[in-house]
C-alpha cells in the first residue's frame, strides 16, 4: 500500500528539565549476598503491595512480572503521575488518532507496557478504530524468556499470530506482511549497539520501506542515559545482526532517534513516525523516570548490569565468562585460568570512575564454563553516571593480555568492539588510555552525525556533545 505521508514525522511531548539527583552508595559498604538482597526485596514488595494495591494487568507475562524500582521519593503514591510518559502513554492520550483506520503489525515483547503496566498488545487489541492483525517477536521471544531460537506461534489471549524474527528468518517475509498496512514498534532497548532489538527494528524498517508500509516507533528512555557515548565507531565491514549500523558500542540514543538515523543514513525512504515521550531528558537516571523496570532479556536484570553491558558484554565473544549462569551477569567476569586477586588489584589500581573491582570466585550453572570453578572480579557500580563501561571492558582486556597472555583469546574481541586495530594495540601492550585517545576522533564524528536526530534536551551539555535538535510541536516534517 502506498502512503502519502511524510518521510519523517515527530510528535514531541512536553519536557521537564527539573531533575532529581540520587546519591550514590557509600563507597566502603560491602555488597550484600544475593540471598540477603532477595529477602530484603521480598519484604519491601510485600509492604508496598499492602500499601498500594496493584494497578493494570501484567498477568500476560506470567512469571516474568514487572518490578518498579524505588524512586528518589522512596515509595511514591499510586496517584502520583510518572515523570516520563513513554510513547504508548502518549498514543493512548491521543486516543490512537495516528493509527485510525490502520491494520497493525506490532513488533513488541514483554517490555511493551504503559505506565500502568498494561501491555501494548492489549491496548492496541482493544483500541477503537484500528485493527491489530499480527504480532512480531524479537530475540528472546514475546515474553522475553527464551535464550535460543524462537518459534512462531499464537498469542493465547488475542488469538493473533506471533511471527518470530529470531527463528528461521530474522526479517519479515512477504507472507508475514499480508494484510498489514502499518507497523508499530514498542520494545525497551538497553542502549548498546550489539543488543539485537534495534537490529530487528532496522530489518522491519527495511521491509516497511520496500512495501510502502508506514512505520511508527513508540519511543522509550535509553535506560543508561542519553549523554554518554563510548567506544570507537564500528567498521562498515563488520555490519551484522549484532552491529546493524556504524555506531559506537554505547550510542546514547533512544529507539526513536535511532530509527530516524537509520532511515536517513541508510536511505530507506521509510514513511517513519516517532511518537515521542513526554518528560524525558537525556541526563535522567532510570529511577528518576518513574517507569517500571522489566528485565529486558533473561540476563539483563538491573540498571547496573545495563550500564556495564556495552563494555563487559563485548568480552563475551572471547574465552571469558561474563557471569551468565550466575545471579549477577555482566557484574561478574572470570575464567578457570584467571588469578582473581591479582586481576582485581590490577584493575583497582587503574582508578576507573564509578566502579570498584573485587576478587570473586564463582561457578556458572549454565553457559561458558558451566560447572567449573572460576576466578575473576566482581564489578561494583558505585555511580552509574560516572561509569565508562567501554573503558572498563578495554581495561579488562588489557589486563588479561598482560597477566594471562597464553590463555586469553583476545582476537575475537574485534568483532564486538568494532575495530580490528584495537586488538592489535592490546596485543602490543598499548595503554587503554592511549587506545581511547586514538578512537576519539571517530567518536566525536559520531556525535556530530547523531546531533540532527536528537529529540530530547540535554540540560547538562557535558562531554562536548552538540546541542540536540530543537523541540518540535505536533506532527511535522523535520528539516
Amino acid at each position: 500500500m502506498r502512503d502519502s505521508r511524510p518521510q519523517f514525522a515527530l510528535h514531541i511531548g512536553e519536557s521537564d528539565a527539573n531533575t532529581k539527583r540520587v546519591s550514590s552508595p557509600a563507597p566502603n559498604v560491602p555488597y550484600p549476598s544475593r540471598r540477603t538482597f532477595e529477602i530484603g526485596v521480598a519484604l519491601l514488595v510485600c509492604l508496598y503491595a499492602g500499601l498500594h494495591p496493584a494497578r493494570g494487568d501484567s498477568s500476560r507475562w506470567g512469571g516474568n512480572g514487572v518490578a518498579r524500582l524505588p524512586s528518589s521519593n522512596s515509595l511514591s503514591r499510586d496517584d502520583q503521575p510518572p515523570r516520563v510518559r513513554v510513547g504508548i502513554d502518549v498514543l493512548k492520550n491521543r486516543r490512537f488518532e495516528p493509527l485510525k483506520g490502520r491494520r497493525i503489525g506490532l513488533i513488541t515483547n514483554h517490555t511493551g507496557i504503559d505506565h500502568n503496566r498494561c501491555s501494548t498488545i492489549d491496548a492496541l487489541a482493544k483500541a477503537p478504530g484500528l485493527k491489530l492483525v499480527a504480532l512480531f517477536s524479537p530475540e528472546h521471544g514475546i515474553r522475553g524468556t527464551e535464550d535460543d531460537i524462537v518459534q512462531s506461534g499464537t498469542d493465547q489471549r488475542t488469538g493473533l499470530p506471533i511471527h518470530s524474527l529470531y527463528g528461521k528468518s530474522r526479517r519479515p517475509t512477504d507472507r508475514m506482511l499480508q494484510g498489514i498496512d502499518a507497523f508499530v514498534f514498542d520494545i525497551q532497548d538497553i542502549g548498546t549497539r550489539f543488543y539485537t532489538y534495534i537490529s530487528t527494528m532496522g530489518y522491519c524498517m527495511e521491509a516497511a520501506a520496500r512495501h510502502r508500509i508506514p512505520f511508527y516507533v513508540l519511543d522509550r528512555p535509553n535506560p543508561i542515559g542519553g549523554i554518554r557515548v563510548e567506544g570507537p565507531v564500528m567498521d562498515q565491514n563488520m555490519i551484522s545482526f549484532t552491529g546493524y549500523h556504524t555506531m559506537p558500542n554505547r550510542h546514547g540514543m533512544t529507539v526513536g532517534e535511532l530509527a530516524m538515523m537509520f532511515n536517513a543514513e541508510k536511505k530507506f525512504g521509510c514513511s517513519l513516525y516517532v511518537v515521542a515521550m513526554s518528560g524525558w531528558t537525556r541526563n535522567l537516571r532510570w529511577e528518576e523516570t518513574g517507569c517500571p523496570w522489566i528485565n529486558t532479556s533473561p540476563n539483563m536484570r538491573s540498571p547496573d548490569e545495563a550500564v556495564l553491558y556495552p563494555g563487559i558484554g563485548a568480552l563475551e565473544c572471547t574465552n571469558l565468562s561474563v557471569g551468565r549462569g550466575t545471579d549477577r551477569p555482566f557484574e561478574i567476569v572470570g575464567a578457570p585460568w584467571i588469578k582473581g586477586r591479582r586481576l582485581a588489584d590490577w584493575l583497582q589500581s587503574r582508578q576507573l570512575p564509578g566502579v570498584r573491582f573485587r576478587a570473586h570466585v564463582f561457578t556458572p550453572d549454565s553457559s561458558v564454563y558451566k560447572g567449573k570453578r572460576c576466578e575473576g572480579v566482581f564489578i561494583e557500580v558505585m555511580d552509574r553516571r560516572q561509569v565508562n563501561s567501554v573503558r572498563c571492558g578495554l581495561e579488562l582486556a588489557h589486563a588479561l593480555c598482560r597477566l594471562h597472555p597464553r590463555h586469553f583469546e583476545v582476537k575475537s574481541y574485534a568483532s564486538m568492539i568494532g575495530q580490528g586495530w584495537v586488538v592489535d594495540r592490546l596485543r602490543s601492550g598499548v595503554d587503554p588510555e592511549e587506545i581511547e585517545t586514538e578512537w576519539e576522533p571517530s567518536r566525536r564524528e559520531f556525535l556530530r552525525r547523531r546531533a540532527r536526530f536528537l529529540i530530547y534536551p540535554d540540560p547538562s551539555q557535558t562531554d562536548g556533545d552538540p546541542a540536540p535538535s530543537r523541540r518540535l510541536g505536533g506532527w511535522r516534517v523535520p528539516r
